[in-house]
């Protein structure tokens, strides 16, 4: 009687097992990827330089399979897309705004590969992409905050690339960062039509020096690393972009004019591209199909730490506050999210009102109940 028992038991519990061990144990989605850099390197100091840390940190964790291109030209981006999906790769990283349609084209025609699409906005995305975005102007705002408060001149400048919604979020948030922290401080500010033009970006940095800025802002690729650079040597205190380039563009500290170097706007690229391929290799792609955006709240964008620099720890602490309200939206960088326009003040007041409205209305339904 007991051995029955026992043996009905067993049966139970294999029976159990069976049901509950597919939801624990997704079958991969992906063995394989491919990156594709904007016009630029893997190792240029820049969002593609993070992208690749990103794929290369899931690679080592989850032994993937994986090569990366790394593009010349623009015209370029199609055929470069075409070889990841001829060579037979499950999951393919597109890096850049300006390869959002080459991206969407494929991905439409593809339904069997995955795209991960950085700084790409889907408004309509097939099932199989997902567009990773940042709040930039988050990023830029914070940049901003503290150029406003380092300055002494009254002059800040920022060396930016192409116009495309990531930079003009940078720039706008920029600038009002500055007017958040110092009111009487004029922000300059042009668009270089190149990510790869570091010569023009040191140029452009040094003609601001040269009408009073004594903080520069670099948001354009190698083309503001450039610029951050020549200002540093200058002895001016300059503010880096996308990753912490303390550790890149300054040599973790060995390049000339590193103590200058006050900070970096930080878009996490890496967390961005290692969990879009995290997703795919437990099996869940819920999250395609639209767009993932990592901002202040989930410390998707922020400032990196001052390194070698006199940034006074008032300065910092100040800084804190400012990230706090942005966290938690009582501290609004004035920029759109998506084009990175600049919103019109009475819009954004109106967009208060109903907030606090609908918040009024939730705490009367709370205290009905």
């Amino acid at each position: 009687m007991n051995r029955k028992i026992v043996l009905m038991l067993t049966l139970v519990l294999l029976a159990t097992m069976s049901l509950v061990s597919p939801a624990l144990a997704q079958d991969p989605l992906i063995e394989s990827v491919c990156l594709i850099t904007d016009v630029g390197r893997v190792n240029d100091g820049t969002f593609n330089q993070f992208a690749y840390k990103g794929m290369t940190d899931a690679v080592e964790e989850f032994d993937l399979d994986s090569t990366y291109i790394e593009t010349t030209s623009q015209v370029d981006y199609n055929a470069n897309i075409q070889t990841c999906v001829d060579s037979g790769y499950g999951a393919i990283i597109t890096v850049g705004f300006l390869m959002t349609d080459a991206t969407l084209a494929a991905a439409a025609v593809n339904p069997d590969v995955y795209f991960i699409g950085v700084d790409h906005f889907y408004p309509e995305a097939s099932p199989n992409q997902v567009g990773v975005l940042f709040r930039e102007d988050q990023a830029g705002f914070m940049a901003g905050a503290l150029a406003g408060l380092m300055t002494e001149s009254g002059v800040v400048a920022g060396v930016y690339g192409i116009d495309i919604p990531p930079v003009i979020r940078f720039r706008h948030g920029f600038e009002n960062g500055v007017a958040h922290t110092n009111m009487d401080a004029a922000a300059l500010g042009v668009y270089i039509p190149s990510f790869t033009d570091p010569a023009t970006g040191a140029e452009t940095a040094l003609q601001f020096i040269a009408e009073g800025a004594d903080v520069i802002f670099g948001a354009g690729g190698p083309t503001g690393s450039g610029g951050i650079k020549a200002a540093a040597a200058e002895g001016v205190y300059v503010i880096g972009v996308d990753q912490d380039e303390y550790l890149t563009t300054f040599g973790n500290g060995e390049t000339r004019g590193a103590e200058m170097l006050i900070s970096s706007a930080m878009k996490r690229v890496d967390q961005g591209v290692y969990l879009s391929l995290a997703e795919l290799v437990a099996g869940d792609d819920m999250n395609y199909g639209g767009n993932r955006v990592l901002a202040a709240e989930n410390d998707g964008v922020g400032l990196a730490p001052p390194h070698d620099s006199d940034v006074p720890e008032e300065v910092l602490a100040q800084l804190e506050e400012i990230f706090a309200g942005l966290q938690d939206g009582s501290i609004s960088t004035g920029v759109d999210p998506i084009t990175g326009e600049m919103l019109d003040m009475d819009d954004m007041e109106e967009d208060m009102s109903d907030d606090d409205g609908e918040m009024e209305e939730e705490e009367s339904e709370d205290s009905d109940a």
